[in-house]
């Protein structure tokens, strides 16, 4: 008999997205995710372009947490219809945006493939907004006059079309890094990627020591740059790594987990990594960055 495996993401889909567009009138219908738990490349294309900056026709890739998240509002509260109106923006189109004087953040999460601005036919908006909050499932947002959400995959945050605050750049300097894991569930950390998100001012430096912080305590790992950094920089303190401007992606991933250290049967269902930047610090910059939550080895 055919299992599925267990899904990676706290909150999955069936696998199946299916959007229309409020732009490109166009439909997207794909199975994203296979019954053994791997990624179709093909669908996750097609979602990219699904999602491509509006104006510009940029792509660019869209997390697989976000569509996922998606997926999981399709399926946990089925709406009759989930209509794309903003997808992945452009950074020159998201200045564009806020030069006009539009609702559109500074650090937009949606210069990041994030973030998604979705309209539900068939659902109490308004309700369904309520819903995620309490499942903390990211950041939503409730616009009752465009009649949409705002859906990211970022730190849990719920506002309103009048709370939003978007136009205080609330991101300026650094004061919102956050990290996020590629997953959620994992058999083993060692390979898994750490992602830095909303940077905002440069240079940031990064420590290669971070740690996994669980119930059980807190475990020492390593980090080596993916993407995003300039490698080792001498003349930062302990060899750090430098992330120098502006990139696409800044991409770690953990290594010098010791064998010995994995688990064999329990897992700790609330830890989070926490990276560590280096001195000096620009504006803002903390000097910790803490992941989402993950379902790690136990120790």
């Amino acid at each position: 008999m055919r299992t599925s495996a267990p899904p990676r993401f706290f909150f999955p889909g069936d696998g199946h997205l299916r959007l229309g567009h409020a732009y490109f009138n166009t439909t997207l219908d794909v199975r994203y995710r296979r019954p053994d738990g791997t990624y179709d490349p093909a669908a996750l294309k097609q979602i990219r372009h699904f999602f491509r900056s509006r104006e510009d026709g940029r792509e660019a890739a869209i997390s697989l947490r976000l569509v996922e998240l998606l997926g999981y509002i399709q399926t946990r509260y089925r709406p009759r219809q989930m209509t794309l109106i903003s997808g992945y923006r452009s950074p020159e189109f998201n200045a564009d945006l806020r030069a006009a004087g539009q609702n559109a953040a500074q650090a937009s999460l949606h210069t990041e493939g994030l973030a998604a601005d979705v309209a539900f036919a068939g659902v109490d908006l308004r309700r369904l907004w309520l819903q995620l909050r309490e499942a903390r499932t990211g950041g939503a947002g409730y616009y009752r006059h465009g009649n949409f959400l705002h859906i990211d995959t970022g730190r849990p945050r719920f506002w309103e079309e009048t709370t939003s605050r978007v136009g205080e750049n609330l991101a300026a300097g650094n004061a919102r890094i956050f990290a996020r894991t590629d997953f959620d569930r994992y058999a083993s950390v060692q390979g898994a990627v750490l992602s830095l998100h909303s940077i905002t001012t440069f240079p940031v430096y990064v420590a290669p020591q971070a740690r996994l912080v669980g119930p059980r305590g807190t475990v020492a790992v390593r980090l080596q740059p993916l993407a995003g950094t300039g490698g080792p920089q001498g003349g930062a303190p302990e060899d750090c790594f430098a992330i120098p401007a502006y990139a696409e992606a800044y991409q770690f991933t953990v290594t010098g987990v010791a064998a010995t250290r994995e688990p064999r049967r329990s897992a700790d269902p609330q830890s989070h990594f926490v990276v560590s930047t280096c001195a000096p610090r620009v504006e803002q910059t903390p000097e910790d960055i803490e992941s989402n939550p993950i379902q790690a080895p136990a120790r």
